[in-house]
């Protein structure tokens, strides 16, 4: 009998793998033998018209990435200089950066303990004579109260941008997030439910906000007159090759759904009795995980035990860092919610992928890390 392989030997198991097992070869070919690889091409309204379906928008726009589909929506708002625009800083920086890449001012509100998410109350402590905007963000697949941040939205005339880039298919009472405010956007990064690599996409229900978005998103040409550009824009679009990726990868979403749902429920029963605590979405939401994301408990030293995983050929993430902590918005300010799931937080290999002996290796990983603290 063979000795095992030493943890050196081992295959990595990363954080994050995307399945690329369905027709994503088959429609990248076709647009390399068509020719149509750049911002024209049919892959581009096929998916488009997909991700409307799935989401219920009467619109929905590619762009090149998530964090652009964030600068075109407050941009086709109308946020700039003089504003401030209400977010979490328990999120990832694009929300943030985005933000000030409008001339706009980011004021920063806590967090929930219970879904880590937007906290309304404090939403409410911080509107000032010059908030034009309030953009929750959607954390790792859970989602915000929309029916209490829209309440405060519309008591106070203010515009929602919702930051879906981790919760395509997470909905609320059935109804899918970025259908609540003014407008959602969404990422395709490699990390996200479905990929294309790069990508995003911006979803809206109002028309001539969703032409705006549209104008500025192709360097603001006329839709009458090629190369007669009537308003400032920028060239956010979406290639048809991404589109293509996207489209295969949406359909085949119902079974990367079921696979990360499974995910979740088996290291909820591999990692039980150990003493952590799990993101607890709010009522009435639905969706898959992004990440399977816990808090460690108190007094737990989370680089340690990430590198004694690392050991194992284990990959952790940390969860994100407040953004009221980092050094270009630092700031006299504490937000003691935000700074203790920050603290605390860390993903594991949550890919659809996964198998049942991987994910008995991260759970063993995990639980032997904790016991040499003396946490389990």
């Amino acid at each position: 009998m063979s000795e095992p392989a030493p943890a050196a030997a081992r295959p990595v198991i990363p954080v994050y793998r995307p399945d690329l097992s369905g027709n994503e070869r088959r429609y990248v070919l076709d647009c390399l033998e068509s020719s149509w690889i750049s911002s024209n091409g049919a892959y581009i309204g096929k998916f488009e018209a997909a991700f409307a379906h799935a989401t219920g928008a009467a619109h929905a726009y590619g762009v090149c990435n998530g964090t652009v589909a964030l600068h075109l929506a407050l941009h086709a708002l109308g946020i700039g200089p003089g504003d401030e625009v209400i977010v979490p800083s328990f999120t990832y920086i694009a929300s943030v950066n985005t933000i000030v890449q409008c001339g706009a001012t980011p004021v920063f509100a806590d967090s929930r303990e219970g879904d880590w998410l937007l906290d309304p109350s404090d939403v409410m402590a911080r509107i000032t004579p010059r908030t034009r905007a309030i953009m929750p963000v959607h954390l790792y697949g859970a989602a915000c109260d929309m029916d209490a941040i829209m309440a405060i939205a519309r008591q106070h005339g203010l515009l929602v941008v919702e930051d879906c880039a981790e919760a395509f298919t997470t909905t609320i009472h059935g109804r899918h997030v970025g259908t609540f405010g003014d407008v959602g956007t969404f990422s395709f990064f490699g990390n996200k439910t479905i990929t294309t690599g790069e990508g995003g996409m911006v979803i809206a229900n109002d028309d001539a906000l969703a032409k705006r978005m549209l104008q500025a998103r192709g360097q603001g040409q006329s839709f009458a007159r090629r190369y007669w550009h009537e308003v400032m824009g920028f060239n956010y679009r979406m290639t048809n090759i991404v589109a293509a990726i996207g489209l295969a990868q949406i359909e085949r979403l119902p079974g990367i759904v079921a696979a990360k749902r499974h995910v979740s429920a088996r290291y909820r029963a591999l990692l039980s009795g150990l003493p952590v605590t799990y993101q607890r979405p709010g009522n009435g939401v639905d969706g898959p995980e992004w990440l399977v994301s816990l808090l460690l408990p108190e007094g737990a030293d989370r680089e340690r035990l990430m590198a004694r995983m690392a050991q194992d050929a284990v990959e952790t993430r940390p969860v994100f860092y407040p953004a009221h902590t980092m050094p270009m918005y630092a700031r006299n300010e504490h937000f003691p919610r935000a700074e203790a799931i920050s603290a605390r937080g860390m993903s594991l290999p949550s890919f659809p992928t996964i198998t049942e002996a991987e994910l008995a290796r991260v759970a063993d990983s995990f639980g032997n890390a904790l016991k040499e603290q003396g946490l389990a």
